[in-house]
């Protein structure tokens, strides 16, 4: 049903791609895109994707300095500063994303690994440092 109004309707698939929709190759290319740019960032972080399974991509915390709401600000200082996200490495649009739980079910379950793109991801995560077999166990506390 997915496919019901662009089913054999050419000008309504050009129409939605015309307004920026991504229209070709379905939501699991889409969601594999998140799950290796996430991947690529924490590699580089990292140097490994040895990714604890209850790991979600933070966002950015939240700095607030010489910041009085009340008074005036004082002779070179501003009211409020506020921290920029400028130099975080995690895009907004994965704030939240559960990478953990993602590599944990390509591990597990081969999510992701299946079809015609199975070969070319599994090279990708190569590439990034994935560990196919982590070690046994639970995790010390030093390396949460």
């Amino acid at each position: 049903q997915k496919q019901l109004y662009v089913k054999g309707r050419p000008d309504r698939l050009k129409a939605l791609a015309e307004l920026g929709f991504y229209v070709s190759g379905g939501n699991d290319d889409l969601k594999w895109l998140e799950v290796v740019h996430a991947a690529a960032v924490y590699s580089q972080m990292n140097r490994n994707l040895d990714v604890p399974t209850k790991f979600v991509v933070p966002a950015p915390p939240r700095r607030v300095l010489d910041c009085d709401l009340h008074n005036a600000p004082e002779e070179g200082k501003s009211s409020c500063i506020v921290g920029s996200d400028d130099a975080w490495p995690w895009p907004e649009y994965l704030w939240g994303f559960p990478l953990g739980q993602r590599l944990r079910d390509i591990r597990v379950k081969g999510y992701y690994l299946r079809g015609k793109q199975a070969d070319v991801r599994k090279r990708q995560l190569d590439a990034l440092g994935f560990i196919w077999e982590p070690k046994r166990g639970r995790r010390r506390q030093s390396e949460k």
